[in-house]
């Protein structure tokens, strides 16, 4: 019978330790959830695609796992996604919520299960996680601020007295609301006549329909800024099928790849840039800190304030 030689014994030796050593580096390093909200939504893409290039360029900090629903508004699909996080034991969930109220609970059972929390994109409402108890940081920019630059921006090519429509994104949603806050400050400032504000539902066809039907109920409309660029596309849509394009602006929010040939020939007029593919990673690397024990440089508001630009399009 033919043995193997002592060096090949060392050999295979060495490699089985080696294997060892990397499942159990594997096993040590945490799990991260990512969950977003809609992936029909460019902006949500190319979250997912900024984590993706972050874990890859830091394979033994961590392991990722990314989610997301279909609809915008799906907030029961986005609660079965944490249960079953709850459920697989992950050690971090960084969440984009689709309802800054509806989450809350949920988000009280994962961290009751001694789940790390970061809050992104949508902040969850402090009023509802005070009443739970709950201190959960939020990543992300200052929407109000963000919109209030789109808005300053068209007011300057617009006159006193100008009417103008707001296509907001959900509703229940705290971004939204900021946002739309954001574009009322600037076009009041402004002396603009807000002649209506309804729900687009951050969908290019809910966009579509909701200006769709501004555009007929007031002809006069001067401008339509839209909460995202999804509904910013709708509205550009529409804008074309009433025969208005050239005399309706359109302004929106997020500056995704799909809006960029609009702004460079005039059919969109603004955008505000919060840096999508960089947000989830902002929101990984504090949830990173947690579970080391650090914790996270937040403002008095319990808040990690991330970039937002203005971008412009053709002059």
């Amino acid at each position: 019978m033919h043995l193997p030689s002592l060096g090949r014994i060392r050999a295979l030796a060495v490699l089985a330790v080696l294997f060892t050593a990397s499942v159990a580096c594997a096993e040590d390093r945490p799990k991260v959830t990512l969950v977003m909200k809609s992936l029909a939504n460019e902006f949500f893409l190319t979250m997912k695609d900024g984590a993706k290039a972050y874990q890859k360029e830091h394979p033994d900090d961590f392991e990722l796992v990314s989610n997301g629903i279909k609809d915008e508004s799906d907030t029961g699909a986005q609660i079965r996604i944490v249960e079953q996080m709850i459920v697989s034991r992950v050690d971090a969930l960084v969440i984009a919520p689709a309802d800054s109220k509806a989450l809350v609970p949920v988000i009280k059972r994962a961290m009751d299960a001694g789940i790390i929390v970061i809050n992104i994109d949508n902040r969850l409402d402090p009023g509802v996680l005070a009443s739970k108890q709950l201190s959960v940081p939020f990543v992300g920019p200052d929407n109000r601020k963000g919109a209030r630059l789109v808005g300053d921006y068209l007011a300057s090519r617009l006159k006193a007295g100008d009417e103008v429509g707001i296509i907001e994104g959900v509703p229940t949603t705290t971004n939204a609301q900021q946002r739309t806050a954001g574009f009322q400050d600037a076009m009041e400032a402004a002396q603009m006549k807000v002649v209506s504000v309804q729900s687009g539902n951050w969908e290019i066809n809910k966009g579509n329909a909701v200006a769709s039907a501004m555009l007929n109920e007031y002809p006069n409309l001067k401008a339509l800024l839209a909460g995202n660029d999804s509904m910013a596309l709708g509205a550009v849509s529409a804008v074309r099928s009433a025969g208005r394009s050239g005399q309706v602006q359109v302004v929106g929010y997020d500056n995704i790849k799909a809006i960029a040939p609009m702004l460079a020939d005039g059919r969109v007029l603004a955008s505000a840039d919060q840096y999508a593919a960089r947000q989830a990673v902002f929101g990984i690397e504090a949830a990173l800190k947690m579970l080391k024990g650090e914790k996270p440089e937040v403002d008095g508001d319990n808040v990690i304030q991330t970039p937002v630009d203005l971008v412009v399009g053709k002059q």
